[in-house]
């Protein structure tokens, strides 16, 4: 198998079932957008550093005609004369190459910050499902180590690179004006470089790519265990999960010896033929000297160039190491433009009403069967909806289709008879915004934390979505209000408060649709249901379907939906359900006959 097809293999091997890696080719156009959006300013540290490096030819020249006049007896009055010329060439080439890095460097963090604004657009733009099955530690771990990889180049490599490269052409070339057939050794005695540098390139990108791979899979692991810590514990998953992070390192580690092993190879090799140029120079100077063709400053020189370019070349092959890390690194990150977008092709119209069909729906897992079988519902516009059922029935998976989380695996979920899946986001959440037990306080003020749904929203209309939803009260209390200080290291939030910040974000933003996924779970039955409630009177005329967690939120609601085993058995008022005797009175009497336990709900 060839390297490229080894890559290719690498590459097919991290995108499956994971967010996609660039090619080479989308890295080299990504590569030059970037360039192109600064070009004058890439041209200017272009010129700054061949100024900087024609002044640093100008030394050893210069040393060599003053060997040249002080053997044909020109005395101390040539050291005099040519010493200065010397002193003022180094200044200028210090002054040109501090002024050209410090140019390479506002250019590097310049482009770096297009770098993280494209990655966090392209992030947001993301589907959630595309999201879940990635996994955040793969995500995670493109929008911060591979990121700083790649900021690390365009700041330090980058322009470090163009300095030395730069330099080493000009050395190369005084070489060749001294003497042709000198350039001609000094080439050749790179050659072993060269063969070093083709056989490291075949292999270090396939490497690389494998060990960004393997550091994002203990990164899903870890995040996973973390977050999932409480259920690890009570089913006693802790030795399962202790061995997977163990499998993932350990192949976490024999990727890094991997990368390890290239560069124990590829670095020796260099460092001894770095004498190689060196000593040809001199051998064969030495021998066009003794003819008379050549004089001996001019040999010095040639020797001086090709001894000044171990510095330059050193530090290419350096950052040529770096650059396959940090190069693997931007494919990781490039490879977001690849993923799928939540924007439709060609864009969808617009829902003509607010009306939600369900038409023959199923739905299966990527691992696992099938978990909606042929459901059918209409949501009428204005209607409260309680979806109710045991675990497992396939409320939560119905909710997602709702929302256009996901898109069903047959069958049509419309609202207004566009599919849901298929609207913009900006136009999806003007329609339908879904509500579940998960939530998030940000780093900074309640005020900040409100903005986020609606930034013109008044601090009147943010006092009225906190009293909404039973929050007003112990915002009051905090010192300063609106403006006090919220998230982690500042005020802590509880549960029910963080919950009750992101349901005044709902109210503030205003869908026609609401969907709440057992979003009220983690409040207390009577804080719970006084925000139903408010959410009932604030959300009047709106639509409102409720994954029912206790039962009174069915009582509250004009339709009530039974699902059990991924189909919709029943569905009416909660009067009719209870009068029918099917599943749903089944439920109601269970639960209402324990209505003292404040715990008590349907699970």
């Amino acid at each position: 198998m060839t390297s490229d097809a080894r890559a290719a293999g690498v590459e097919a091997e991290v995108g499956e079932g994971r967010l996609p890696v660039a090619t080479r080719a989308d890295v080299r156009r990504a590569t030059g957008r970037l360039v192109r959006a600064d070009a004058r300013v890439f041209a200017g540290v272009v010129a700054l550093n061949v100024l900087a490096a024609a002044a640093g030819l100008a030394g050893p020249w210069l040393l060599g005609r003053i060997i040249d006049e002080v053997r044909s007896g020109g005395g101390t009055a040539a050291v005099d004369r040519l010493a200065p010329a010397i002193l003022v060439c180094a200044l200028a080439q210090l002054v040109l190459a501090r002024w050209a890095r410090y140019a390479g460097h506002r250019f590097g963090e310049r482009t770096l910050a297009r770098v993280r604004e494209g990655f966090v657009e392209r992030t947001l733009a993301l589907p959630a499902s595309v999201v879940e099955r990635a996994g955040t530690g793969d995500l995670a771990t493109r929008g911060t180590a591979d990121v700083a990889a790649v900021g690390t180049t365009l700041r330090d490599a980058g322009p470090e690179l163009l300095v030395c490269a730069v330099q080493a052409l000009f050395l190369l070339g005084a070489v060749f004006v001294i003497d042709p057939l000198l350039g001609v050794v000094g080439v050749l005695g790179l050659t072993p470089i060269v063969f070093a540098l083709r056989w490291y390139l075949r292999r270090a990108r396939a490497g690389y790519l494998a060990e960004g791979a393997a550091t994002s899979e203990v990164a899903d692991i870890l995040a996973e265990t973390a977050g999932g810590a409480r259920t690890v514990e009570a089913f006693r998953l802790g030795e399962r999960r202790t061995a997977a992070s163990r499998d993932a390192l350990a192949v976490s580690r024999r990727t890094r010896f991997r990368t390890l092993f290239l560069r124990s190879v590829f670095f020796p090799v260099v460092e001894v033929s770095y004498t190689l140029p060196v000593a040809g120079v001199l051998l064969l100077g030495g021998l066009l000297h003794a003819r008379g063709t050549l004089s001996l400053g001019a040999v010095v020189a040639a020797a001086l160039y090709l001894r000044q370019l171990y510095e330059p070349l050193d530090q290419i092959l350096m950052r040529v190491e770096q650059f396959q890390s940090s190069g693997a690194s931007f494919a990781r990150v490039e490879g977001l433009a690849h993923a799928p977008r939540s924007e439709p092709e060609g864009g969808a119209p617009l829902p003509v009403d607010d009306r939600i069909d369900v038409r023959g729906v199923r739905y299966a897992y990527d691992r696992g069967g099938e978990v909606l079988r042929g459901v059918d519902l209409t949501v009428r516009p204005g209607e409260r909806l309680a979806v109710v059922g045991p675990s497992g029935a396939g409320k939560t998976t119905l909710s997602r289709l709702l929302a256009g989380v996901d898109a069903p695996t047959a069958g049509s979920v419309t609202v207004g008879g566009v599919p849901v899946a298929d609207l913009a986001p900006e136009t999806l959440r003007r329609q339908v915004v879904l509500v579940t037990q998960e939530h998030h306080v940000f780093l900074g003020t309640v005020r900040d934390n409100l903005l986020i749904a609606e930034p013109a929203a008044s601090d009147e209309e943010l006092w009225e979505a906190l009293g909404a939803v039973g929050a007003a009260g112990w915002v009051r209390e905090l010192p300063g209000g609106l403006d006090a200080e919220v998230g982690a290291d500042r005020r802590r939030t509880d549960g029910s408060q963080a919950q009750q910040l992101a349901l005044a974000r709902v109210v503030l933003a205003d869908p026609h649709t609401l969907i709440l996924d057992e979003a009220t779970a983690l409040l207390d039955p009577a804080t719970a249901r006084h925000t139903e409630r408010a959410l009932a009177a604030v959300l009047r005329g709106r639509t409102v379907i409720a994954i029912a967690h206790r039962l009174h939120t069915a009582h509250d609601a004009d339709r009530v939906a039974v699902m059990e085993g991924g189909r919709l058995t029943e569905l009416g008022t909660h009067e009719e359900l209870v009068r029918a005797g099917g599943a749903y009175a089944s439920l109601w009497g269970t639960w209402h006959g324990e209505r003292r336990d404040p715990q008590g709900g349907l699970q």
